[in-house]
């Protein structure tokens, strides 16, 4: 490891520009999509901001640790789907509840209520073909100044990564599922 000097000057390029909405995008192979977007509502609710949050593949009556701890903060969360495609029994129906649920989302983000809009892991309805791009693309483009949206999941289309302020590509370098450690309560769920 290279030791460095910490800084001890302020940065002089400081942006002067308005503040506004952001669409910021959490995609790539590697662990903590989500996990940033959770940090993210978190931070805004602690703020006193308005914030609500889709999963896109959560069943209605998921129960995992963000569900349980958004829940006594009073923050809502909505899952949208029926669980993974693997774990699908109806495919046609789980596209159905991923265009359902886009008219949810769709909806809370062009009311312009909430500061924060998360749609967690969007990219894979997306990447199925299940909702159009065009559709999102333009709600996020029209949408309210001051709404901000956080879109999570691999595969990130190139069109919405063009139309975000600010993208982050979670890289895998290591995961211990690779090694023979399987998912566990309070890191995966």
């Amino acid at each position: 490891m290279q030791i460095e000097t910490p800084p001890t000057e302020r940065r002089s390029d400081k942006p002067d520009g308005e503040r506004r909405g952001l669409v910021i995008v959490h995609t790539g192979d590697g662990k903590g999509k989500s996990t940033a977007a959770f940090g993210l509502a978190l931070r805004a609710h602690g703020r006193g901001k308005a914030v609500k949050v889709y999963q896109f593949m959560k069943v209605p009556s998921a129960r995992f640790g963000e569900h349980r701890v958004f829940e006594q903060l009073g923050v809502p969360i909505e899952g949208l789907g029926d669980g993974f495609s693997w774990k699908s029994r109806d495919l046609e129906h789980s596209a159905q509840l991923a265009k359902d649920g886009w008219a949810r989302a769709e909806a809370t983000i062009r009311a312009g209520e909430h500061f924060l809009v998360v749609l967690d892991e969007v990219m894979y309805p997306l990447r199925y073909g299940w909702l159009p791009l065009d559709a999102v693309l333009a709600c996020l483009r029209e949408r309210p100044p001051h709404v901000h949206v956080v879109l999570t999941g691999r595969g990130a289309p190139a069109e919405l990564v063009e139309l975000a302020d600010t993208v982050t590509e979670m890289t895998l370098v290591k995961h211990h599922y690779k090694a023979g450690v399987p998912a566990q309560r309070g890191i995966e769920d």
